[in-house]
């Protein structure tokens, strides 16, 4: 444990119960949503098919190759 970490619980245990208990919720639904950004970072860093598509679209739109989408003609 992180001295980081163990501040914040002594910091917590000084709090009465049910404010202890309505932070330790709010900290848990953060720490997940973090779990769940790291997945996707991972997901996308591992997903070379995506870069390299973003590469072409890049390099065609340096050469003048890409073209306004007309979303009337769709």
């Amino acid at each position: 444990m992180t001295k980081a970490i163990e501040t914040a619980v002594k910091i917590l245990e000084s709090l009465p119960e049910p404010t202890q208990e309505n932070l330790v919720e709010e900290l848990r639904r953060m720490a997940l949503e973090a779990q769940d950004e790291v997945q996707w970072d991972l997901k996308f860093s591992e997903s070379t098919g995506l870069r390299a598509f973003a590469q072409k679209a890049r390099r065609e739109i340096a050469e003048g190759k890409a073209v306004v989408m007309d979303f009337e003609q769709l």
